[in-house]
C-alpha cells in the first residue's frame, strides 16, 4: 500500500490518497515511523503538489516536522524550489519548522536566501524572524550566504527587515563580515 501512496504523491493525485486512507487509516502513521528517506509530504513539497500536501497536513500535520536523511524538512524543499503557496501552508500548519536545521545547520530561511527566492524569504522572516539570526557552518549568518551566492535582492530584503548594525557586521569564524570577500 505504501508504494501506491508514493505513486499517488508523485502524480499529485488527492483522490487516490483519500482512497488509500479509507482502506488504511494508519497509513500515514506507518510511513512516519519507517526509515524512509522522504515522506510523502517531502515529495509533495518538492514537486509543488499543493492540494496533495494540504490533504496530508489535514490528516497528519506533524508530518511537516519530519526530517529526511539530509535533515531537510518539507519546508526546506519548498523553500529551495521557491513554492510560496506551499511554504505558506507549511508555516501555517507548523510555524516552528522555520527553526529546523539540516545537516549543514541551515534552516529553511537560509535555503531560501541561498536560492534567491525573495518572496519565500520574506514570508519566512515574517513568520519567524528569529530564525534568520541562526548561524550555520563556519559561523556564517544568512547575510554571509546572500553574499556568497550573489543574492543581492535577498540581502537587501534582510538588511531592511532585520538590519541592526551588530547583525549586519557579524563576523564568521575567519573574522569576515559581509563586506569582506568570503574565502570558502
Amino acid at each position: 500500500m505504501e508504494s501506491e501512496l508514493y505513486e499517488a504523491v508523485v502524480k499529485g493525485n488527492v483522490r487516490s490518497l483519500l482512497e488509500l486512507l479509507k482502506k488504511d487509516k494508519l497509513l500515514l502513521d506507518r510511513v512516519m515511523i519507517r526509515n524512509h528517506t522522504e515522506t510523502p509530504l517531502h515529495i509533495a513539497a518538492m514537486l509543488g503538489h499543493l492540494d496533495f500536501m494540504k490533504e496530508i497536513l489535514a490528516q497528519k500535520a506533524e508530518m511537516a516536522s519530519v526530517q529526511d536523511s539530509q535533515g531537510s524538512t518539507p519546508l526546506h524543499l519548498a523553500a529551495a524550489k521557491g513554492y510560496l503557496n506551499i511554504v505558506e501552508s507549511l508555516v501555517r500548519a507548523y510555524p516552528d519548522i522555520c527553526f529546523f536545521r539540516d545537516k549543514y545547520k541551515r534552516n529553511p530561511l537560509h535555503v531560501a536566501a541561498m536560492k534567491g527566492h525573495v518572496n519565500v524569504l520574506e514570508n519566512l522572516v515574517g513568520a519567524r524572524p528569529d530564525a534568520a539570526h541562526s548561524v550555520i557552518e563556519h559561523g556564517q549568518t544568512i547575510l554571509h550566504l546572500c553574499v556568497k551566492h550573489n543574492r543581492l535582492e535577498a540581502l537587501k530584503l534582510l538588511i531592511d527587515i532585520l538590519g541592526n548594525e551588530q547583525f549586519i557586521n557579524s563576523r564568521d569564524e575567519d573574522g569576515n563580515t559581509i563586506s569582506h570577500p568570503l574565502m570558502l
